[in-house]
């Protein structure tokens, strides 16, 4: 598979490990570069300048192309991402989630590709004209944070249509069968999150991991929930796909009383601190049911280049 993407970055395999935060360190990063792919480095609102520097020395000592994840709203209250993202060495960074635009052009100056998640029409077309190199859409079948707005297909479609900047499709694309077909539709590759969650070369913590491997594919909901709880400073407007847990049955469609439940808080912060899973948010998109097990980053970019087989075949059948 030759796609603008694979040419652009020297892959074998036209998937962008998606730079989760919390998930995507450099030693997973590392392992989908080393495997074909592009892999990159998740920045949350919290990491430290440091942790970004030290990360991105290590993806430098691997000699590929990778890229780095930033969250811009969350830019404004820490500077120092943005300078260490700009020393990083990365070959692109995504700027998604609040007002990127006044970083692009920056980041191009420095020869960074620039990419940013959209779900809808109307974001892809402010992103073509804020001179974005890369749109990411991103369905709502999406893992972790974005918008609810329009199924990865019917997005996919529209989004080609309207733009001419290179398209990456997002959301619910596990298997080669997900990345062949968005391949046939006309882009360039796939953003893939879920299926690199339970890998061990994630950060995901081990109830995670087993919790992700056994879902089913109607286990993930969207909400605001988790980030009610947690304090999390996400705008409003960006849910997250999650997988339902106790803790969401107890308090799903009461985020106001949760906001005002100081048990129920405390209950949260307790929680992540012994990987108590029936409490904590779980990231996952609506692919998560294809997990089988937590095999390496490696086995599944492999699964991911089988795709190269099913769109030869579908062009000997036409």
């Amino acid at each position: 598979m030759r796609t603008w993407l694979t040419e652009r970055f020297s892959l074998k395999v036209p998937v962008v490990c998606a730079p989760m935060a919390g998930v995507a360190g450099g030693r997973l990063a590392a392992a989908v570069c080393n495997a074909g792919g592009l892999g990159m480095i998740g920045v949350g609102d919290k990491t430290t300048p440091d942790w970004i520097v030290d990360e991105c020395r290590f993806m430098r000592s691997t000699g590929r192309s990778f890229g780095i994840g930033l969250q811009a709203w969350a830019l404004p209250l820490n500077s120092g991402q943005l300078e260490a993202a700009m020393a990083s060495g990365a070959s692109v960074v995504s700027l998604s989630y609040g007002a990127y635009e006044t970083y692009v052009e920056g980041f191009r100056s420095s020869g960074m590709v620039v990419a940013t998640a959209v779900g809808n029409v109307r974001e892809a077309l402010a992103a073509h004209e804020a001179g974005v190199d890369l749109i990411i859409a991103r369905g709502a079948e999406g893992g972790g944070h974005g918008r609810n707005d329009i199924g990865t297909l019917a997005l996919l479609q529209t989004v080609l249509d309207a733009v001419a900047t290179p398209v990456i499709a997002a959301g619910g694309i596990g298997s080669s069968r997900g990345l062949a077909a968005v391949i046939a539709a006309g882009a360039v590759g796939a953003w893939v999150g879920t299926a690199f969650t339970a890998t061990p070369e994630s950060t995901t913590t081990p109830n995670a991991r087993k919790r992700l491997v056994a879902a089913q594919d109607t286990a993930t909901v969207y909400t605001t929930l988790f980030d009610v709880a947690a304090g999390a400073r996400w705008p409003a407007e960006f849910g997250e796909r999650a997988l339902r847990n106790d803790f969401y049955g107890l308090w799903e469609g009461r985020e106001p009383q949760l906001s005002k439940d100081p048990d129920a808080l405390r209950a949260m912060a307790d929680a992540r601190l012994i990987d108590d899973v029936d409490v904590t948010c779980i990231d996952a998109g609506q692919g998560v049911g294809m997990l089988r097990s937590d095999r390496a980053a490696s086995e599944v970019i492999r699964e991911f280049a089988r795709a190269s087989d099913l769109l030869r075949a579908a062009a000997a059948q036409g």
